[in-house]
């Protein structure tokens, strides 16, 4: 399978653009798939570069209702008339950051719900052999601290966003499966319990954030969340790839416990995996 990182917080090098969002494309032995569009449309330039044709992607994924997933969605849609872009139905909310002082809409551009290849859907989705989408994740073990300054404006009230407008991709090839998530707001953890719910074994391949980034200095318990979760993910023979939500304090409290089972990915990178 190949997998491009077309857009991450950092650059695998300076001619790439960088920004606060995240998008994949990868091709499978039948589909060629769009996995989020970064905050803006920048991701397309990053394409361009890396000579990724984004008018032949056959199908979008939205992994959840966050703006630095679906800002370059009206952009892709320009450049691709055809592609369906999948979305759960619920990830067109009124998503807010509550942070005191700073409170403001996350949520996606309002025009994207309305284009005409969007899907908008509800639950789990079979697309095609080999590549499911999945949601319904309800645990809440090492459940990250970040997420409780997110809310969502429901009947004029902001309250706690429960992430179920969060979906991830899973597609098996070559006896291999990948799991893509965005931000893993529901915790890496209970995505996991959920896929080996549904599929009965772990993912060979994990893409995701982990939703760790935070302006502040971590907390005691916000320590131990992060280095009891890399010790469980450790135990897998599993490998992860992550970035973008997760931060650098993050990552090198976990890289010495995963060790050659986690990377940090940067835009531009083309993923040998």
């Amino acid at each position: 399978m190949r997998i491009i990182n077309l857009m991450e917080n950092t650059q695998s090098a300076p001619c790439f653009c960088a920004e606060h969002g995240l998008s994949f494309y990868l091709e499978t032995e039948k589909h060629k798939i769009l996995v989020d569009s970064g905050a803006s449309s920048a991701f397309l330039e990053n394409a361009r570069m890396l000579s990724v044709d984004l008018s032949q992607v056959d199908l979008m994924v939205l992994s959840h209702g966050h703006y630095d997933h679906a800002g370059g969605i009206l952009g892709f849609a320009e450049i691709n008339h055809k592609a369906p872009i999948y979305m759960q139905r619920t990830a067109a909310g009124e998503y807010i950051n509550a942070e005191p002082g700073n409170e403001h809409y996350i949520g996606i551009d309002r025009k994207i719900p309305d284009l005409a290849q969007v899907k908008l859907i509800d639950g789990n989705l079979k697309l095609d052999d080999g590549i499911f989408l999945f949601t319904g994740v309800t645990g809440r073990r090492m459940f990250s601290k970040s997420n409780f300054r997110l809310k969502i404006l429901s009947r004029g009230e902001l309250v706690q966003d429960d992430f179920r407008h969060e979906q991830y991709l899973a597609v098996e090839q070559d006896g291999k499966i990948y799991l893509f998530s965005g931000c893993a707001h529901n915790g890496i953890l209970n995505i996991l319990d959920k896929f080996r719910e549904l599929f009965h074994r772990d993912p060979d391949v994990v893409l995701s954030g982990f939703h760790y980034m935070k302006k502040t200095e971590y907390t005691g318990e916000e320590i131990q969340i992060i280095t009891d979760t890399a010790r469980e993910l450790a135990g897998m023979h599993t490998v992860f790839y992550t970035g973008h939500c997760t931060g650098f304090p993050a990552y090198e409290l976990m890289k010495p416990i995963m060790g050659e089972n986690l990377h940090m990915v940067h835009s531009g990178e083309c993923l040998d995996i």
